[in-house]
């Protein structure tokens, strides 16, 4: 090797440590960039799964309620607002036959999420038919069940006896059975403002002097 540079011109001499200069660096270069190029393939460290999210509210669907009340005539089904239940002799078992104009007066009561009975009613006498526009309206015994928009108020029975739409409307009682005395109490009671006495309750008043003592003429 001696010999050899010995007969190398000068300008060659010089150029051959420059030359092992650049290439021992561009090996070390290259060992730096094969160290970093293996950080940057793994996994970062803060690279983290996806974030788990907590679980939806439970929501709970209001459904149709029976409950019972107590009325002069017995005690009867109403719905979870208080309002009177009806049969209609028209309808068959399990059958409805009030429709149109009928079911805008006498609204069928309609199942909505879970049925569910509470106070005297019972929960096995339930059941559901379905309409002739697809909604569910729901069964006491076999009897197809209805509102009456004449009942203003909760607890009030002025439907009680009507034979609107050519057939009698009926109290239900909780055994399935219809109703058919007049239900005055709780009616009067609904009516009644609040701290008044209901009508059947309140004192009769003092005769009138010119009435006294006197009969039909």
């Amino acid at each position: 090797m001696l010999s050899l540079l010995t007969r190398m011109p000068v300008p060659v001499k010089l150029g051959v440590p420059v030359a092992a200069a650049l290439m021992a660096a561009a090996c070390s270069s290259g060992g730096g960039t094969a160290a970093g190029g293996g950080t940057a393939t793994g996994n970062p460290a803060s690279t983290a799964g996806p974030a788990s999210t907590s679980a939806p509210a439970s929501t709970s669907t209001t459904g149709t309620v029976i409950k019972t009340q107590a009325g002069s005539s017995g005690t009867f089904l109403v719905d979870g607002s208080g309002h009177a239940l009806y049969l209609w002799a028209a309808d068959g078992m399990n059958m409805s036959q009030c429709t149109g104009a009928c079911a805008g007066a006498w609204p069928p009561v309609l199942a909505t999420g879970k049925v569910t009975v509470t106070g005297g009613a019972n929960a096995a006498d339930l059941g559901t038919i379905t309409r002739s526009d697809g909604t569910k309206q729901v069964t006491y015994d076999g009897h197809p069940l209805y509102t009456f928009v004449g009942d203003s108020a909760a607890g009030q029975t002025t439907g009680q006896g009507s034979d609107n739409f050519g057939a009698k409307w009926w109290l239900v009682a909780p055994s399935g059975a219809k109703i058919t005395s007049a239900d005055t109490a709780s009616g009067a009671a609904a009516q009644a403002p609040a701290g008044q006495a209901p009508a059947s309750q309140a004192p009769a008043p003092a005769p009138s002097s010119g009435n006294a003592g006197g009969g039909w003429s």
